[in-house]
């Protein structure tokens, strides 16, 4: 690490179990998760802009990881990743095994990482972008058809919006059929790639939805948790009805009929308020305990509970569908955990003996190691400075 947050010069050789990380707050712990877990999402864990991650008053900075991926342990195994930032040209390069990637999505995930912090409780009381956003990753990180479908329907919808606007900004009113007609000649490519991005999700949540009341149950919650994928088709937050129980094999020629009819149903709401209501951009994972909406209804320890086991079974799609066990970057991640709760969540996010990856911990006391990691080596931070401890 090069000139990242608090982080002058900091070089890591990681164990194959990992390290844990003792340091007062505002020394620089977190900042080493975040460097790390840019090699896998290219961008800051905690929603930061690139240059804002550049160490104050340098003119750049950088990270480079080396990597021996666990789905092929052989010699000649390893990769290397390096991120780099130019403040000045506000520009980010990323190169893998030395050469340039010819576009940044080419370095995506590759170093895998799940990051698990008490802030996690936002994907549960947060807005339905924090949803969205976590399946985003989840499967834009495990297959690249899903990563090519969700940039071509972005694309498709940043210019499908920029011809509402312009029409706007010409007609002086938010209406006519010119501005109907301009509109509709993106709807094809966004209803093509919002089927396949929406179709994915479906089947993720039908993969998954059975393990995340299995996971909360043995983390300790005894609410009925579920989850479900709404396919919001109006303004008003109402859906067209799809859920889990689509199954996991979802039709993408159904889906791309569906979008392409809530599109054009949308078309005159949309040109009158300048942006498009409907596609996979305004849907949502819906979560509920007892049949009663998560984010309303759950108490703190219940929205932290069902957060954590979204974050391993995030972990556990990157095991199954691309072979790798990621990093497990954690943040503090038992505070205000009972002890028990605390076991079982840790049990969880290692895994089996046999697909278990690297923990990075990282505490404020010595003290807030659980007994299952106390064998980690020990590191000290303070002032962005690491030192081993003895």
């Amino acid at each position: 690490m090069r000139d990242i947050r608090n982080l002058a010069r900091v070089d890591l050789e990681l164990p194959a179990d990992g390290i844990a990380i003792v340091g007062d707050n505002g020394q620089g712990k977190t900042n080493v998760l975040e460097a790390i877990a840019y090699l896998h999402l290219l961008r800051s864990v905690r929603g930061a802009r690139d240059t804002d991650v550049v160490r104050f008053g340098a003119r750049g900075g950088s990270i480079t990881g080396e990597a021996v991926r666990s789905d092929r342990p052989a010699a000649g195994a390893t990769r290397t990743v390096t991120v780099g930032f130019d403040r000045q040209g506000r520009r980010k390069r990323v190169t893998i095994d030395g050469a340039p990637a010819e576009r940044l999505s080419d370095g995506f995930g590759a170093v895998p990482s799940v990051a698990i912090a008490p802030t996690d409780v936002d994907l549960v009381r947060g807005g339905p972008e924090e949803r969205r956003r976590y399946l985003d990753i989840v499967l834009a990180t495990t297959s690249p058809a899903y990563l090519a479908a969700l940039q071509r329907y972005r694309a498709a919808l940043v210019r499908r919006n920029a011809v509402l606007r312009e029409m706007a900004r010409r007609t002086g009113v938010r209406g006519g059929a010119g501005a109907e007609d301009a509109a509709a000649v993106w709807e094809p490519q966004l209803a093509e790639a919002g089927a396949i991005v929406r179709g994915a999700r479906l089947a993720w949540v039908a993969r998954w939805e059975g393990e995340l009341a299995r996971l909360t149950a043995v983390i300790g919650e005894r609410g009925a948790v579920a989850m479900r994928y709404a396919a919001r088709a109006r303004d008003d937050g109402t859906g067209t009805g799809t859920g889990a129980g689509a199954g996991a094999a979802v039709a993408v020629a159904a889906l791309r009929e569906a979008l392409a009819d809530e599109l054009r149903m949308s078309r005159a709401t949309d040109v009158r308020r300048g942006m498009t209501h409907s596609g996979p951009h305004r849907d949502d994972l819906l979560l509920t305990i007892d049949g009663r909406a998560l984010q309303a209804f759950g108490s703190s320890g219940q929205q932290r509970t069902v957060a954590i086991a979204l974050r391993v079974l995030e972990a556990r799609t990157m095991r199954v569908d691309s072979g790798r066990s990621p990093v497990l970057l954690l943040d503090d991640p038992f505070a205000e955990l009972d002890e028990g709760r605390a076991r079982a969540v840790l049990q969880l996010v290692r895994g089996s003996a046999e697909d278990r990856g690297q923990v990075i911990l990282v505490v404020p006391r010595a003290d807030d190691i659980p007994a299952a990691l106390d064998g980690l080596d020990r590191w000290r931070i303070s002032g962005g400075v690491l030192e081993r401890s003895a």
